[in-house]
């Protein structure tokens, strides 16, 4: 039996969480440098490892706003915010103290998160059980016999972990599906708009029905008149939709079992975290 529980880690997605919920946090070096996202980033990262117990953690960011998705559509997540002035200079500063963990950091210019968390979690899930930590449902895509989404929900401590079946009865769909529903609804937080007029709804019994996205479209002579109307209105979107929606499992990254696994060397830790001030954290990992 393989022992071998990978933990994967959406840098980003933990980085956003932890600003937000410690904004009101006043946490900063004397130089001025805030450190609240940091703080709440390690919280949640130690107490993941804490209630999964790994044997390999991973890291996984993005490396800016452009990607292969920038270059298709040209509105990909045009819709999103700048960050926030505080936290811009925790972006590098979190990578330091991840890496002072012996937690590799894996991403890759033209790529999301995603891809890089997709393609990992698909070479290592050969060698073990991967478990993907985040907040983004994009990536119930990945969600295989040997790979589970772990979505954090609203407090700490507080998970949603899908495997197959768990997929199957809370979302009614199989992982390839989530693709094939953002082709038909689009994605507002990623700012692609799918079919106009098709929600969850339709598209949730559309996929019931007739599977994917090329089985709709094998039968739209069936389909009610005004569904056949809103796809054949937007066929050139939905494809790209579709094509948007779904995570690279081939980016050129890589990452070995040796090089991921969980073994603090808490000598050299201790000074990074002492500098940052976040020494009472690693109590956390005992």
């Amino acid at each position: 039996m393989n022992e071998n529980k990978i933990l994967i880690v959406d840098g980003m997605a933990l980085l956003f969480r932890a600003f937000f919920a410690q904004s009101y946090s006043a946490r900063r070096l004397e130089d001025g440098t805030p450190t609240n996202a940091i703080y709440g980033f390690m919280q949640y990262l130690f107490d993941a490892v804490n209630e999964f117990r790994p044997t390999h953690v991973v890291c996984c960011w993005d490396m800016g706003s452009k990607t292969f998705r920038t270059e298709l559509f040209s509105d990909y997540k045009a819709n999103r915010p700048d960050a926030p002035e505080d936290l811009i200079p925790q972006f590098s500063l979190v990578k330091d103290i991840v890496a002072a963990l012996n937690i590799p950091n894996i991403g890759l210019e033209g790529y999301e998160a995603d891809d890089c968390i997709g393609t990992v979690s698909n070479k290592l899930s050969e060698l073990g059980h991967v478990y993907i930590l985040t907040g983004d449902q994009d990536m119930l895509q990945l969600v295989t016999e040997r790979i589970h989404v772990v979505i954090m929900k609203k407090g700490r401590n507080n998970y949603a972990v899908y495997d197959l079946d768990f997929l199957k009865t809370d979302k009614g769909i199989h992982p390839f599906q989530v693709v094939e529903m953002k082709g038909l609804t689009g994605d507002t937080s990623d700012n692609y708009p799918g079919v106009k007029g098709i929600g969850e709804k339709t598209a949730l019994k559309l996929l019931t029905e007739y599977e994917s996205i090329d089985g709709i479209l094998s039968n739209l002579e069936v389909l009610p008149k005004s569904v056949k109307a809103k796809i054949e209105a937007d066929l050139e979107m939905l494809h790209l939709s579709r094509t948007l929606a779904r995570i690279n499992i081939e980016v050129p990254v890589a990452c070995s079992l040796e090089e991921c696994t969980w073994s603090v060397p808490l000598d050299s830790a201790s000074e990074v975290f002492d500098k940052y001030r976040l020494t009472n954290l690693l109590k956390m990992i005992g």
